[in-house]
């Protein structure tokens, strides 16, 4: 005699092995759609190929080029020598600068969040000995992370700053990718947003606002020239001539020109825009 039962009739385990198959595709799919919890997360440029070859001037040289005209003589009155350098540069000979007249120098640290310059302990710390006032800059590459992961890595990787007296703030190299698209792949807005929160980041771990490093024509083509910098963040511009030219909206003056990539000793040559006392004045904030 059967027996009736109550309830679900049984099913093979190779039907619910199928229906399970059939919700993870689902909700696969779902995380994939505009809107949803997977459309957060954002496709990034593989790291940076060849970063002992990306310098700040290593791309403008490339793109906007070198033959503008000589600068005329500095002014010990007005201005004040200094140098950058990165891997590229090896061991310096910081004694036979300083004995030129170099001041100061700004020195690569840092390129996305993978690469750190492996001269960087010689060149920071032998510039700081021979009695220059030092820096430390992180070339940007704003389609591989976030804005706040690289001003992160920058800091943790010799980009920090102290109330010393010869320690400048970080400064961030924004110039054309080495690596493709000229603009990194954003849009004027992304890139101004990438920077907004690269700039926040450094300053909520070191107290200070750092510098930036751009030309008028990358800045033009690829933030829309905007002025959203300009009233807070000193600027760092190259252009190899006869002055500093033409400077991106938002910036009355400029506070770093670096005047030619064949200079002396290294190739880059900067002249701050004022005399010792005021060089002085923004390493200690």
């Amino acid at each position: 005699m059967s027996v009736l039962r109550s309830g679900f009739p049984h099913r093979p385990a190779r039907s619910l092995t199928t229906l399970a198959g059939v919700l993870l595709a689902v909700l696969a799919l779902l995380l994939g759609l505009p809107g949803t919890a997977g459309a957060t997360a954002t496709r990034r440029a593989p790291e940076p190929r060849h970063p002992g070859q990306d310098w700040a001037g290593s791309q403008i040289a490339r793109h906007e080029g070198t033959a503008a005209g000589t600068a005329p003589p500095a002014s010990p009155l007005a201005s004040v020598e200094g140098v950058d350098v990165s891997s590229h540069n090896g061991s310096v000979a910081w004694s036979t600068l300083w004995n030129s007249g170099v001041r100061f120098a700004y020195v690569k640290a840092t390129e996305s969040t993978s690469y750190t310059n492996p001269s960087f302990a010689q060149q920071y710390n032998g510039s700081y000995n021979t009695g220059m006032i030092r820096g430390a800059y992180h070339f940007a590459t704003p389609d591989t992370s976030s804005g706040a992961a690289q001003a992160t890595y920058f800091v943790k990787h010799g980009g920090g700053w102290s109330r010393d007296g010869k320690t400048l703030p970080g400064a961030l190299d924004m110039e054309y990718n080495p690596y493709g698209a000229t603009c990194y792949g954003l849009s004027a807005a992304g890139l101004v947003n990438w920077m907004k929160d690269w700039f926040a980041t450094y300053k909520a771990r070191t107290g200070r606002d750092a510098v930036i490093y751009t030309s008028t024509s990358w800045w033009k083509q690829c933030t829309g020239n905007s002025a959203a910098f300009g009233a807070v963040n000193p600027l760092w511009i190259p252009r190899y001539g006869s002055s500093a030219g033409e400077l991106p909206a938002g910036w009355g003056f400029h506070t770093i020109w670096q005047y030619t990539s064949s200079g002396t000793t290294v190739g880059d040559h900067n002249r701050f825009n004022g005399v010792l006392d005021r060089l002085k004045a923004l390493a200690n904030g």
